[in-house]
């Protein structure tokens, strides 16, 4: 396809759509942005007007100020943005997370993204959008990165807090602020799951528990680690936290804790040792191999443009199927290591 025909091109404030007028999860500002998530590496201040799901506009409006000029459309919804008939489809990532189906002149592209196909609770499942070209993300685009089932995780999180509860010691996981701790938190309240003391957040996550519970997620309110001053039971509490929060000031008063963290990098042994952690739980928001290959297929799509992660391994593997596959460059990072303002300035 010649490049005056592409419905997304590349500029240096980001993915451009030139029949709409629009960027996608620009990382320089622009009049308009349609955002695909709340996450620090795709939804950015700035800009003129956002364009996002519905059920994304707490998070935003609590990441990026309340008065963000944004409109929100529900799932499947369509609006003309010049001539382009766009619409939002579920990404399954975190809570609002979408894909952007763009149409024009005959042409269906859809811009993933990030997104995973295992249903969380909380985020509305991962929904297959067919089309022509497809752009997608490959944060774990390698083979070795095949998650385990989301009870199995937890069933090893529980065991770990209640052994080191024996200890007298806290647990700390560290888990993503926006997502992630949300999806931990959520999963223990969901089955009921009664660790060895109390569960407790980091500050830096109670705004966006408050985001998501004002979205209408099934998410229980849970008591911030300054509210509780018993040491006894501190020492059998499990702390959910941002990775930003390791060696903070917030924590020292724990002593001795036990740490881990809550994380699809955490497939790899080595991981967990450069961070000084005693325990990695591999738990992801993003898909993992296997899923990508299946999330690619499901599309239909004749083209697959591959963005932030393993670009070339699975760009290869996807040539070598017979598609269309190329790499496309763009400034998007790992959410666990661009943190939430809060959290930096808390940890």
């Amino acid at each position: 396809m010649a490049q005056a025909e592409a419905l997304v091109t590349v500029r240096p404030e980001g993915l451009y759509c030139p029949a709409g007028d629009f960027y996608i999860d620009p990382w320089r500002p622009v009049a308009r942005a349609v955002i695909t998530h709340a996450h620090a590496d795709h939804a950015r201040r700035g800009h003129g007007a956002y364009l996002a799901q519905h059920a994304s506009a707490p998070l935003l409006r609590a990441r990026l100020g309340a008065d963000l000029t944004l409109q929100t459309l529900a799932y499947g919804e369509t609006v003309q943005l010049g001539g382009v008939r766009l619409s939002l489809h579920p990404a399954g990532h975190v809570l609002g997370s979408a894909q952007v189906r763009l149409e024009h002149r005959g042409q269906v592209w859809v811009v993933s993204g990030d997104y995973k196909l295992d249903d969380d609770g909380l985020s509305t499942p991962f929904e297959p959008v067919r089309c022509h070209t497809f752009i997608t993300e490959s944060t774990f685009g390698l083979p070795i990165y095949r998650w385990p089932p989301a009870a199995e995780v937890l069933h090893q999180l529980l065991a770990w807090w209640h052994d080191n509860a024996a200890q007298g010691r806290t647990s700390v996981l560290y888990a993503y602020g926006l997502g992630k701790a949300q999806r931990v938190l959520a999963a223990l309240q969901r089955q009921g799951a009664h660790g060895p003391g109390p569960l407790l957040v980091h500050e830096a996550v109670q705004p966006i528990n408050a985001a998501y519970r004002a979205a209408g997620a099934p998410l229980s309110d849970v008591s911030s680690l300054g509210e509780l001053t018993d040491r006894c039971l501190l020492r059998r509490a499990l702390l959910v936290a941002p990775p930003a929060a390791q060696g903070g000031a917030a924590l020292r008063r724990l002593g001795d804790p036990a740490e881990g963290q809550a994380s699809g990098w955490m497939r790899v042994r080595g991981q967990r040792r450069r961070r000084g952690l005693e325990q990695g739980f591999v738990l992801s928001d993003h898909a993992d191999w296997p899923a990508l290959l299946r999330a690619i297929a499901a599309t239909g799509a004749e083209r697959v443009l591959v963005t932030h992660g393993q670009v070339a391994p699975l760009v290869r593997y996807l040539q070598e199927q017979g598609l269309d596959a190329h790499a496309l460059a763009t400034e998007y990072g790992d959410e666990e290591l661009v943190e939430h303002p809060v959290a930096e300035s808390l940890a």
